[in-house]
């Protein structure tokens, strides 16, 4: 059991993984950006973070849904998406990525697809 790592989406406003690591420094957040995978698919992304278990965090709630939801029926793994929308508060989605990292396990959200803010 470990404590979730994230991964921001390429179309993830920057103001929640700085705000976040700028709560807590510990946190893993890494950037599509900053890896060199900016121009990916959403299918590549699901599959790198499955690779390397990061649950992406993503504003892209059409067509990312549809990837994830078609790796979780093909059996596939997949550890896990919150998706964000463009008008949410970011300070109340940096709140609750903070509780998410702090009191669960990375395992807890596997096969997940979870809109932030929690309500």
């Amino acid at each position: 059991m470990s404590r979730p790592r994230f991964l921001a989406d390429n179309d993830l406003t920057e103001a929640i993984p700085c705000g976040l690591m700028r709560r807590e420094p510990s946190i893993e957040f890494r950037r599509l950006r900053e890896l060199g995978m900016a121009s990916r698919s959403d299918a590549q992304v699901l599959e790198y973070a499955a690779a390397e278990g990061l649950v992406i965090v993503s504003h892209d709630v059409n067509t990312m849904t549809g990837q994830a939801s078609s790796r979780i029926g093909a059996g596939l793994p997949m550890p896990g998406v919150f998706l964000v929308h463009q008008g949410d508060p970011v300070g109340a989605v940096i709140e609750d990525l903070l509780l998410v990292w702090a009191a669960s396990e990375a395992e807890e959200w596997a096969n997940r697809l979870v809109f932030l803010p929690l309500r």
